[in-house]
């Protein structure tokens, strides 16, 4: 969700204007049976259009890095430079259906406290990092207990594209930056061929001490190295 970039978001806005986006189905964006990587892009488009932007510097992380490189494979013209962060353009294994199984099997109607739903979640995931982010996704109802606010449904009905391929057919030629954690593997040695093939301005930089949520776990090389970039 957009509120996981708050921190950065903030620095940045002290030499850019930035626009944090929900992803439909997730956050406080609505709800909608269709998923995707094309509607995602065309909802980015759409916003662009909305304030009047004609082109934009876009970051996306994970799915969201994967809905960045697709919206600057199809409109290239709107944007001025990527940053994706740690994700390549593959196909991945399933990896989630233990986080659809907690959002769908706890009953959040019952829960009354945050500390009751991180015990929750620490049925189905050890990390607690990651039970942070997951906790993220659960909203106080105005009746009492919890509710899950990102769109399960739909997320499952569309989780094979969502850790699917890209396929590219045409090059972006503008400069690209990927920020990988280093003790992550959601980027290997062997993505990059295929990458570089369609970015050929790609460039590659490792976070110390980080995972996939790079942003979380070393927010200040990760600055550094955003800001170096742009």
């Amino acid at each position: 969700m957009l509120d996981n970039w708050h921190n950065i978001a903030r620095q940045l806005s002290e030499h850019y204007t930035v626009y944090t986006i929900d992803a439909r189905n997730h956050g406080q964006s609505p709800h909608s049976d269709e998923m995707g990587y094309d509607v995602m892009c065309d909802d980015v488009i759409e916003l662009a259009d909305d304030l009047q932007i004609d082109s934009f510097i876009l970051m996306g992380h994970s799915m969201g890095g994967k809905t960045a490189m697709w919206l600057a494979h199809n409109y290239p013209h709107r944007v001025s430079k990527l940053i994706v962060v740690d994700i390549a353009p593959k196909t991945y294994k399933p990896g989630h259906h233990q986080y659809f199984k907690a959002f769908e099997e706890i009953n959040w109607s019952a829960i009354s406290n945050r500390k009751e739903i991180d015990e929750a979640l620490s049925t189905y995931e050890d990390n607690v990092g990651v039970r942070l982010f997951l906790a993220k996704n659960i909203d106080r109802l105005e009746t009492g207990g919890f509710m899950v606010k990102c769109n399960i449904p739909a997320l499952k009905q569309a989780y094979e594209e969502i850790i699917g391929p890209l396929a590219f057919s045409k090059t972006y030629t503008g400069e690209v930056l990927f920020i990988l954690g280093a003790k992550s593997n959601y980027l290997k040695e062997d993505d990059k061929p295929y990458i570089n093939t369609w970015f050929p301005l790609s460039q590659y930089v490792y976070i110390e001490g980080a995972g996939h949520w790079v942003h979380a776990d070393n927010p200040k090389d990760f600055y550094e190295a955003l800001m170096a970039f742009l």
